[in-house]
């Protein structure tokens, strides 16, 4: 059976953005501990090309659209960099986030990174094309390569693999609701009704600090990590006050970046923000995380923080209210149906800011830690952004009790300098709140 199709409007989106933007692709770092040998790790990539359909696919352009096809796809090679210090992974991640990938010949690539400063600890980075793969998908991709690794080297018997079966196009699989003429009316009304509070109410952003065209925009990451006895603290609490940690992170950073844009004659400041969403568990069959496909979301929020002062527990459960009003209404089903024109919108207008933030965060990644003789000591992902000036992103992972945040954001739009000032300020309000240090004021500029 061919896996050979049409891509469907959401993976058109992504391949787009891929393409003009070199945005969205999903980038994956793992850190892991022991002696991995190149050769042997090429061997596990094969077999977990040959499992996946579409890691063994391209994009072709014809004449009536794009498709995915499966004859003449490269196969996977590992690129191996050394570096003199372990720490110098991160400019490898900045490399694969700013490099489009080559569709029309793969939709994947995988780098090793190792260290002469400790030949024992590597850095896995997988970078895939997002019209095949979202952040759990692409965790769940470093779980069978580092197992099938440790098979190959301990002689195990690996039995025949099963190639997965290839996902339709998402909005072939949305509820019924959802692709009926109804579904086609509530995700007309749903952008009118984004299209009014961003150009009514006007949320406040960040600012392009500096403009440039869209090819000249670059993603840059920060990277920062909470300690295990704090983020167990902090979702604690979370459960205390009600809210969940996604929220939570939301009304932190809706409260820090408050703190930098609010003027004197200020009272209260509108932000809007983008928080992605899992469908997997809520489309009918359950798709499991091993399937690789874009099988999530986004959702719009808008939001009033008063200047003079607010909990952000309060603060936290309002995101949180709102939120759920738009799961239960539908709207995240919808927002598929009109992500391309929101996209479209961006390269048609490129001075607009889409949100003042996004946060995508994916939990407690419950994967196993020890795979033979190595061990995964780390796993983090970020989405690529250079297309979204003006707008924060946050990717956040939780593993082995660890919280990691991986932030990424337009350059030159948002200065490091100053981007790396208001992430210190995120976490140290994380830091803050779990030691339930009273509320902070906006100080006006």
């Amino acid at each position: 059976m061919s896996d050979n199709r049409k891509l469907g409007q959401l993976e058109q989106m992504m391949e787009i953005l891929n393409t003009r933007s070199k945005t969205w692709n999903v980038v994956t770092i793992s850190r892991v501990l022991g002696n991995i040998q190149p050769e042997i790790l090429s061997k596990s990539l094969e077999l977990v090309q040959y499992r996946h359909p579409r890691l063994k696919s391209r994009i072709i352009h014809l004449q009536d659209g794009w498709y995915f096809q499966t004859e003449g796809t490269q196969k996977i090679t590992l690129r191996v960099v050394k570096k003199l210090y372990f720490e110098q992974w991160e400019s490898v991640v900045l490399e694969e986030m700013n490099q489009i990938i080559a569709s029309d010949k793969c939709l994947w690539r995988v780098v090793l990174v190792q260290s002469q400063d400790d030949p024992l600890v590597h850095y896995l980075i997988t970078t895939l094309h997002h019209a095949i793969a979202d952040a759990l998908s692409s965790v769940q991709l470093h779980v069978q390569i580092l197992t099938y690794y440790h098979k190959i080297i301990s002689g195990s018997i690996i039995e025949p693999i099963v190639e997965l079966t290839a996902l339709p196009a998402i909005e072939e699989i949305l509820p019924t609701s959802t692709r009926n003429w109804r579904g086609k009316i509530n995700s007309a009304v749903l952008f009118l009704k984004i299209a009014f509070q961003k150009y009514w109410y006007r949320p406040r952003t960040l600012k392009n600090e500096k403009y440039v065209s869209i090819p000249q925009r670059y993603s840059d990451l920060i990277c920062r990590q909470i300690d295990p006895d704090t983020t167990q603290k902090f979702i604690q609490h979370c459960h205390q006050e009600k809210t969940t940690v996604n929220s939570a992170l939301s009304a932190i950073l809706i409260q820090a970046i408050a703190k930098k844009i609010a003027r004197k004659k200020d009272k209260t400041i509108r932000i809007s923000y983008l928080s992605y969403i899992d469908l997997r568990r809520r489309l009918q069959p359950v798709i499991g995380q091993e399937n690789m496909g874009v099988v999530s979301t986004t959702m719009m929020g808008f939001t009033n923080i008063k200047t003079s002062g607010q909990s952000i527990w309060r603060l936290a459960r309002e995101v949180q209210r709102d939120l759920e009003k738009i799961t239960q209404s539908g709207d995240i089903f919808n927002m598929i149906n009109i992500a391309k024109t929101l996209v479209d919108f961006c390269f048609i207008f490129p001075r607009e800011i889409a949100a003042t933030f996004a946060i995508s965060n994916i939990g407690k990644v419950n994967i196993p830690k020890t795979y033979g003789e190595l061990e995964l000591s780390e796993i983090s992902f970020a989405g690529a952004k250079a297309l979204y000036a003006g707008v924060l992103g946050v990717n956040v992972a939780t593993f082995q009790g660890k919280m990691l945040l991986n932030f990424v954001f337009s350059q030159p739009s948002l200065s490091r300098e100053k981007t790396e000032d208001l992430i210190n300020d995120v976490i140290d309000n994380i830091y803050q709140v779990t030691d339930e240090i009273p509320q902070l004021q906006i100080v006006h500029h």
